[in-house]
């Protein structure tokens, strides 16, 4: 396992940690209807949960609901925009609440952007939670040497010229 996605694992383990402890305890204490706190099995309370409810409650804790919904958004792009468009296109990403997807050709692009109000509503309709503030509609184009948000100005590696 690489060491990012052990601090990944390890941040992910503390948050869940720092956000219930406790509060399974307490819950079941509650629940049980037990005036010195103790359960019994299949007692009042002890009900199973379904999955769902669990996962739920899980992303509603961990804070997790933006990320998945726009893991949603990219994951049903194709269904979102139809089979013409989603033969034509592909979503990079999100970055810092911009949606960002490449289009095959010009012609998809320039038209997409023309459509971006439209678009971008209804999406914010279907997942409102996933905090996207715009879309960007890129066209292909030649190859860049960029590989990075920033840049600094100049002609770049292939200056070799006096």
């Amino acid at each position: 396992m690489s060491s990012s996605m052990e601090s990944f694992v390890a941040a992910a383990y503390l948050r869940a940690k720092s956000v219930w402890r406790g509060k399974v305890q307490r819950r079941l204490r509650r629940a049980s209807g037990d005036e010195n706190g103790k359960s019994t099995p299949f007692g009042k309370g002890r009900e199973p949960n379904a999955l769902g409810a669990v996962l739920n409650t899980v992303v509603r804790d961990m804070g997790w609901s933006v990320e998945l919904d726009q893991a949603r958004i990219i994951d049903e792009w194709g269904a979102f925009v139809g089979p013409p468009t989603s033969d034509h296109t592909r979503v990079l990403g999100i970055a810092r609440g911009v949606l960002e997807v490449q289009c095959d050709s010009t012609t998809w692009a320039t038209e997409l952007r023309r459509l971006r109000g439209e678009m971008l509503t209804r999406l914010l309709s279907e997942y409102p939670d996933a905090e996207i503030r715009d879309m960007r509609f890129l066209a292909p184009g030649a190859p860049s040497w960029r590989h990075g948000p920033r840049v600094v100005p100049g002609r770049g590696p292939r200056d070799t010229y006096g």
